[in-house]
């Protein structure tokens, strides 16, 4: 996936998923005495440091980072990073950890837990709530609240006050335990990208309704303007293979169109949760996908297909609907670019079902990772200083300011001839890759609307917009404005706890039963009816008792 890496990569951990049991049990009232003599102890330092910006004297702390590339002579121990800290925060390393990659930091935590040893005063974690879990059940970690509530700054606290889903996986008794770190949203919403040029030798206009898509995939197979036989085009591109409620080749506005959206936790009409795939309109949007395997519109290998595989087909020509993100024209829509002379492609809203229903994923609360608070930190509060100046400096720079032009001259950025740039490939040993304890920093609405501005026509102002100006396209930035006029249709996952004591034992049957059950329907080995027998097994077989600890769940942290 592209995404936002041409804009910098995320150096946090990402790929932890799964940690073996902790051993030890949580002591909370140890906890809240820690925290107490902690605060205690550094309130006036604490105090005076944010109202001055800065420790002073600088103190230590520990943590986790992850170097990507060191240059300039730099090491771990002497970097542009930490020596940025340091100046700018009076804050320094002192025994962090230096893991070379996501599997070794997983080990090295795991070990850690299991064996008492002593943990970094600030510990980076993905967004996965098993482990968020596991983390809060050692007994090493603090609730946040308090420190939030006096030092986050307005970005932090504007975003989690609009949207109080972000706490949900990091509760716990009514308290939150990581801090979180923010990311774009609607960066990942599901748009149509179709073949323009096939659109415009057809003369076709855009869908407005499912009827409407499937004229033009009739059209593009069976009158294809390249010339295809009917039999080596299958116009939409989607993968079956793993979850069809993904980030390319997705299915979730076809689901959409029917009233739900499929393997997630969606809202019913009384404010309870239900799971969308045993929705009734889940068996119409199979039914019409079983219509469209039988005319030839979706290529019979899907099953086989991931999300990449996909794409693939859709790059090679053989395909002229491509479900995907905004950022299709970073990738994969160059290689159709270059596999297919005198094509063109752009982005078409969703369209509405046959009773006007529209629907859309929206998996992204503005959260990408969280850090979470070591009990035995001396200076708890250290990471929202360091978290606040990011926000408020790097991640909307004003003009004039010392970032205006990137992080570090030299590294992200420079004076080439007389004039600033960030071109990696003018800057001798160029790098973007800081082992930020967060992160880079980003303001969740800030990309999108910056995208929708361009699109509308207006001028870059601001260093940030400049930048989207140059490395985003216009196609992106048209389907920027695709999503934001599409807002309303977005239905979001209300389940991000940790997996259910029924879960546990049940839900991968299930999900296997779901998977099969809705392939061999759409190929015509199992009759659409099947999908009744299918909705009464899985709540037989545990699916009602998971509904129900959902249920439970979600009151027990979204009524505090």
């Amino acid at each position: 996936m592209v995404k936002l890496n041409k804009l910098g990569s995320f150096l946090m951990i990402t790929a932890l998923v799964t940690l073996t049991a902790c051993s030890g049990t949580s002591d909370e009232n140890a906890s809240k005495g820690n925290a107490a003599s902690n605060s205690s102890a550094s309130t006036s330092e604490a105090d005076a440091a944010f109202a001055k910006g800065k420790y002073d004297p600088p103190i230590e702390i520990s943590s986790v980072l992850m170097p990507k590339k060191y240059v300039h002579g730099d090491t771990k121990e002497n970097n542009v990073h930490d020596r940025w800290m340091l100046e700018t925060l009076g804050i320094k390393h002192k025994d962090t950890w230096y893991p070379a990659n996501d599997d070794q930091y997983r080990q090295k935590l795991q070990l850690a837990i299991s064996s008492g040893e002593k943990l970094p005063d600030f510990v980076s974690v993905p967004t996965n709530a098993v482990l968020t879990n596991q983390l809060i059940d050692s007994g090493q970690f603090i609730p946040i609240d308090e420190l939030f509530d006096k030092y986050a700054n307005k970005i932090l606290k504007d975003h989690a006050a609009a949207h109080p889903e972000l706490w949900y996986p990091f509760m716990r008794d009514g308290k939150k335990y990581n801090m979180p770190i923010l990311e774009y949203t609607d960066n990942d919403d599901t748009l149509l990208w179709l073949r323009e040029d096939w659109m415009e030798k057809l003369n076709l206009e855009a869908p407005k309704t499912i009827a409407d898509l499937e004229n033009i995939m009739d059209k593009f197979k069976n009158q294809n303007p390249d010339g295809l036989a009917p039999k080596d085009v299958y116009p939409l591109a989607i993968s079956l293979k793993n979850n069809t409620n993904t980030w390319m080749g997705s299915l979730d506005w076809l689901f959409g169109a029917y009233g739900t959206i499929e393997e997630q936790w969606n809202k019913d009409a009384n404010g309870n949760l239900e799971y969308g795939s045993v929705n009734p309109g889940a068996k119409q949007a199979l039914a019409k996908l079983k219509e469209w395997m039988d005319k030839g519109y979706i290529h019979a290998d899907s099953a086989l297909w991931d999300e990449a595989k996909s794409a693939e087909s859709w790059t090679k020509g053989t395909a002229g609907i491509l479900p995907g993100a905004n950022w299709v024209p970073d990738w994969p829509a160059p290689d159709l670019l270059k596999n297919v002379k005198g094509s063109k492609y752009k982005a078409y809203p969703i369209p509405a079902g046959p009773d006007g229903l529209i629907g859309t994923k929206w998996q992204n609360s503005g959260v990408n990772a969280s850090i979470m608070i070591n009990k035995d930190a001396k200076h708890p509060e250290a990471i929202f200083l360091y978290y606040n100046y990011l926000l408020d400096n790097l991640a909307n720079p004003a003009a004039g300011s010392p970032y205006e032009y990137g992080f570090a001259k030299g590294y992200d950025w420079d004076i080439i001839d007389g004039q600033p740039t960030s071109d990696k490939e003018k800057i001798k040993d160029f790098s973007n890759e800081f082992p930020f304890l967060t992160g880079p920093a980003r303001i969740p609405d800030l990309y999108m609307k910056t995208l929708v501005k361009l699109a509308n026509g207006e001028k870059p102002v601001t260093p940030y917009e400049k930048q989207m100006a140059e490395f985003r396209k216009p196609e992106n930035w048209a389907a920027a404005k695709i999503v934001m006029s599409q807002k309303d249709i977005r239905k979001q996952n209300y389940f991000t706890g940790a997996a259910t004591p029924t879960m546990v034992s049940k839900w991968n049957l299930l999900r296997q039963s779901e998977m099969e059950t809705f392939n061999k329907i759409i190929y015509g080995k199992l009759p659409v009816d099947a999908f009744d027998e299918f909705v009464t097994n899985w709540k037989a077989n545990g699916g009602d008792q998971i509904t129900k600890e959902v249920n439970d769940w979600y009151k027990s942290v979204s009524t505090k």
